[in-house]
């Protein structure tokens, strides 16, 4: 280790599908059909909700901070990756990938609580009907909506602080094609046993609390809608829970699959792809599954057209 170049890094190069033979060309257009739909999609379920008078509920009104988030976190990587295919080099400056390590990781803590604050929502709504107007006012939804945003930042913030401690020796190679903590844990030429404890200590209460806090409050509603007698009611109920359930399958699914799967048997691209849907399939499918089936978002759509 000191024996590296002490050269200060001002500039990363991505590795990530570097053994794909002018990979730019394939990868430019089906990176930039996502990152389109992605925007406009969740633009279009933002603005409805803002717009239409029926869908200021509790559970449209955290649909539209998700969808806002999946904006965000979308924008944080793909049109440094569209431009980069476009320059043939894949470069970031060390600032630059600061920036948007710091705020990709922030977007997604932030969208893992507030996915959790739904399924609360999902509960009171089925297991507390009798006091869902007292437990999800305006005001308690906008301070679940505000803590959200600051569990994630908070969270980050600490792990962008460890990181801008570390020193690269010269090393500017990532083996990825966005800025984020491990491939950058990876090339750090100190110990990063600190940030690794941070890691796993924050992953328990940004990833697994979350994802458990979901879990528990589904078998509360779960119980709940079994013992309603009615099967037609039994399916309108838990229809209220599907496209949130799926949102929470496909999000948490891609992130045990980017973070917890065998660190050995991959390429460099195939990893760097899976790595890359965690940030690019959630944002793109979300207004999908909140929009195909939802007789609410709809109808709003057709009253926008109708004007």
């Amino acid at each position: 280790m000191g024996g590296r170049n002490q050269t200060p890094v001002v500039e990363f190069v991505f590795l990530g599908f570097s053994g794909i033979p002018n990979s730019h060309i394939y990868l430019f257009l089906p990176f930039l059909a996502i990152y389109l739909v992605t925007v406009l999609g969740n633009l279009m379920i933002f603005t409805l909700i803002q717009l239409d008078s029926s869908l200021r509920t509790p559970m449209y009104y955290f649909l539209s901070h998700l969808s806002f988030l999946d904006i965000c976190i979308s924008s944080v990587t793909v049109p440094k990756i569209l431009v980069n295919f476009l320059r043939q080099r894949q470069t970031i400056s060390y600032n630059q990938c600061m920036a948007q390590m710091f705020f990709l990781g922030s977007f997604t803590g932030t969208e893992a609580a507030l996915l959790a604050v739904m399924a609360y929502d999902r509960y009171v709504a089925i297991c507390k009907p009798l006091h869902y107007s007292r437990l999800m006012s305006p005001k308690v939804c906008a301070i679940l909506a505000f803590a959200t945003w600051i569990w994630g930042f908070l969270d980050f913030g600490l792990h962008t602080a460890l990181i801008t401690t570390l020193s690269f020796c010269g090393v500017n190679q990532i083996h990825h094609i966005y800025c984020d903590l491990p491939p950058l844990m990876e090339i750090a030429c100190n110990d990063v046993q600190i940030n690794e404890l941070a890691i796993h200590i924050a992953s328990l209460f940004v990833g697994v609390g979350p994802f458990f806090f979901i879990i528990l409050s589904y078998v509360f509603i779960l119980s709940s809608i079994l013992k309603i007698s009615s099967t037609n009611t039994k399916r309108k109920t838990f229809s209220t829970c599907a496209s949130h359930i799926s949102v929470v399958i496909i999000y948490f699914g891609n992130g045990m699959l980017n973070y917890d799967r065998p660190s050995a048997g991959y390429s460099l691209e195939i990893d760097t792809l899976v790595s890359t849907m965690f940030c690019i399939i959630p944002p793109m499918v979300n207004p999908l599954i909140y929009s195909i089936r939802n007789k609410d978002v709809k109808g709003a759509f057709r009253k926008v057209l109708e004007r």
